[in-house]
């Protein structure tokens, strides 16, 4: 969609200032008198120690939004940051269990093994690996990441298209990963719990050779457990290796790779239906499963990269990194739809299909970073460029007896025949191509008062088709600026106000299976962040407004009822508040508390997004207790207003022709842990989950042209004996 002639003029006004902003001091130099400047002195790195070594609930900079290490103060917009300490305490093994905890953050487990996150209103599909990664490319994540290979998780909200190519107003998800540290340390953990969990995970880091010039680390774990849904099971493997080395005294190199695998029987594809024909809740037990006792979803997760980092002088720097992304899915699923009848549970019908999906995805990346003396000041630039390339392949074939009629799910066993899977094929083929060159620069314009600005240019080109659509697009030299202020109230507060455009590609099919045109908008931040106890503590207040136009939203199924197409919707609107605090209050409590308030709106003026929940908390914290060497206990609280879906229109009954809604009232999730230091170098900590057996929906987001879903994880318990050396 083009923008009107008055409104591009405007943008490449804005355009055109940003750049001239971010150009090199040397250009604009050019035109004054030669003055001969003072060395620029630099006294101390900037790169940020893992959380790992700190035990601490905050951390010092991040590199999410800039290709440099910002501090918090420094940032102009609001990021989470969740500590390996964090993880560690809570028992967060995987992704989800992390982004539960995140402000502002929502996990749409519409699946078991496929899960959409949001933030402030719009999917997550962002992330990014030590900073360089690429857009998802169905906006979800398939499987289940492990958390054992990561020192830490930077979640920034907020568009980020000056380092991502995309301007999408959700987040970027950073997964920083653990690196080798010069001396030997090793660690194993061992977990028993609830659903017949195992999980065993190692890590051992440590130098190579005497001089400790080359460093390696390895972590592997591996897990198997049940579930409260019936016939459910998972195994996981997880293996990741990464070397550095110091070619020089100022030539880092390290490479690395990461493999998880995650294979499930019987798992849900679609998930319970939410309602009957006659409108009227369904209210499954938590157990109730649609799966098939032979279905399974596999799925291996390949993650390499190369990095070069020079340091020259001046503190300047140029790195270049290659990152490959591999996901391989294989898969025979078996799905329900229909509308059950509120008398006899039936009318669900059987839908059983094999699916493969292959996606690679390679990105390099080069940059130049460091500071420069303009007008007797010192400021920082980074200027960088990156080439990307994105495959996907993935095969629906589908199963006989289609339609097929099935018990009501209060019966249902899994007990259906495995059909042969000959009943017709489709699938897709696409590559997605990207150049991008970006520059950024943070101006220090007063001893208070300091700017950044950036823009990002980028050349998209799309070829190939899915399921008989073509998916050829091109986009050339879109423009992606930023601008950011920050002002130092005092030593201890900051107020900040930022500004992105938003130009996203979209994957999302209409009903003729054509793509949907690029979401275009803009994105505002207004701040207050603050730092406490010598920078222990953190604070941040946030508000945010974003507005984006021709936004993919659900509009039925194909003929098979189960593929979804899409439809543009225009003028929507998100803002809200968001505030956070986190680190340590004392020197026996750690905290990390984050609310979250958000109002969607269509160009109408009326809600949207329903199933978003329009308030957010998060809670979470840890005593050590004064008198007992080694123990610590803890609890942590997760919040959420009601959420609802639209279902459609009611068929029979009292209800007949009257409009459906489900319903999710509010609901709060409390869990416990107490650790346990008992031995030199051993410790113990009990993790009991969901302690008031709270039962909820765990997603309304809509499947399809309806919403389905199950339920949240009963009450548990998992206990994990680690030694660290």
């Amino acid at each position: 969609m083009s923008p009107t002639p008055r409104a591009r003029f405007r943008r490449s006004a804005l355009v055109s200032a940003i750049a001239l902003a971010s150009l090199p001091a040397a250009v604009l130099a050019q035109q004054a008198e030669p003055t001969l400047l003072d060395a620029i002195q630099v006294s101390a790195e900037r790169d940020e120690p893992a959380s790992e070594s700190t035990g601490s609930y905050s951390a010092g900079t991040t590199s999410t939004a800039l290709k440099l290490n910002l501090g918090h103060r420094e940032t102009p917009q609001s990021v989470s940051v969740i500590t390996r300490k964090q993880m560690d305490d809570f028992g967060e093994v995987d992704v989800n269990d992390v982004l539960e905890g995140t402000t502002g953050v929502t996990v749409e487990s519409v699946e078991t093994d496929r899960t959409y996150y949001t933030s402030r209103g719009f999917d997550i599909n962002n992330f990014q690996y030590d900073g360089v990664g690429l857009p998802a490319v169905y906006d979800n994540v398939q499987g289940d990441l492990d958390t054992a290979f990561y020192d830490r998780i930077e979640v920034l909200r907020g568009a980020n298209g000056l380092m991502t190519g995309t301007g999408n107003p959700s987040a970027t998800i950073n997964f920083i990963r653990k690196r080798p540290t010069a001396e030997t340390r090793a660690a194993v953990a061992v977990t028993g719990g609830s659903w017949d969990n195992r999980r065993v995970v190692g890590d051992l880091s440590g130098s190579l050779t005497d001089s400790g010039k080359v460093r390696g680390r390895v972590v592997a774990g591996y897990q198997e457990r049940d579930s409260w849904l019936d016939r459910y099971s998972q195994q996981k493997q997880m293996f990741y290796g990464v070397l550095e080395a110091d070619l020089t005294a100022s030539t880092l190199l390290a490479l690395g790779h990461a493999t998880q695998t995650s294979d499930t029987d019987s798992p849900l594809w679609g998930a319970l239906p939410l309602f009957h024909t006659d409108g009227t809740a369904t209210g499954y037990s938590r157990s109730t499963s649609t799966s098939a006792d032979w279905s399974y979803w596999d799925n291996v997760q390949h993650n390499s990269f190369v990095e070069l980092t020079q340091r020259l002088g001046g503190g300047w720097q140029v790195k270049g990194s290659v990152l490959r992304l591999e996901n391989d899915s294989n898969s025979e699923l078996f799905y329900q739809f229909g509308t059950p009848d509120p008398q006899t549970g039936e009318g669900l019908m059987a839908y059983p299909s094999q699916y493969d999906l292959n996606t690679e995805q390679y990105v390099a990346d080069l940059s130049a970073s460091g500071p420069f003396r303009l007008a007797g000041r010192i400021h920082e630039l980074v200027v960088g460029a990156s080439r990307a390339r994105s495959e996907t392949v993935d095969e629906s074939r589908y199963g006989q007896g289609i339609g097929d009629p099935l018990p009501p799910l209060d019966e249902w066993t899994g007990d259906y025949p495995r059909p042969v899977f000959d009943n017709g094929t489709a699938g897709s083929d696409w590559t997605d191509r990207e150049t991008s060159t970006y520059a950024a620069a943070r101006w220090t314009l007063t001893d208070r008062l300091t700017a950044i600005t950036g823009i990002r240019l980028a050349w998209l080109d799309s070829t190939g088709t899915s399921y008989g659509a073509s998916k050829a697009t091109s986009y050339d030299a879109e423009e992606t600026p930023y601008a950011g202020l920050v002002y130092d109230l005092n030593d201890n507060h900051s107020v900040y106000a930022s500004y992105s455009e938003i130009f996203t590609p979209q994957t999302e099919v209409d009903i003729n299976r054509d793509r949907l045109d690029p979401i275009e908008g803009a994105n505002y931040e207004l701040g207050l962040k603050g730092e406490y106890l010598d920078d222990r503590l953190r604070s941040t207040v946030a508000l945010f407004r974003t507005r984006q136009d021709n936004l993919a939203e659900a509009a039925g199924t194909f003929e098979n009822g189960v593929d979804t197409y899409y439809r543009g919707v225009e003028g929507i609107t998100s803002e809200g508040v968001e505030l956070e605090l986190a680190g340590e209050v004392s020197d026996s409590v750690q905290l990390f508390a984050g609310y979250t308030w958000i109002n969607i709106e269509d160009a109408d003026g009326h809600s949207a997004k329903s199933f978003i929940p329009e308030h957010l908390a998060q809670l979470r914290g840890i005593w050590k207790v004064p008198g007992v060497n080694g123990l610590e206990l803890g609890s942590q609280l997760r919040w959420q207003s009601a959420i609802s879906q639209v279902q459609g229109v009611a068929t029979t009954g009292a209800n007949a022709g009257q409009s459906i809604v489900t319903e999710q009232d509010s609901y709060a999730v409390l869990d416990l842990m107490a650790s346990y230091d008992f031995a030199r170098n051993w410790n113990a900590t009990l993790n009991v989950n969901n302690v008031t057996d709270e039962k909820y929906i765990e997603s309304l987001k809509k499947f399809g042209a309806s919403a389905q879903g199950f339920y949240g994880e009963p009450a548990s318990a998992n206990l994990t004996v680690s030694w660290v050396y």
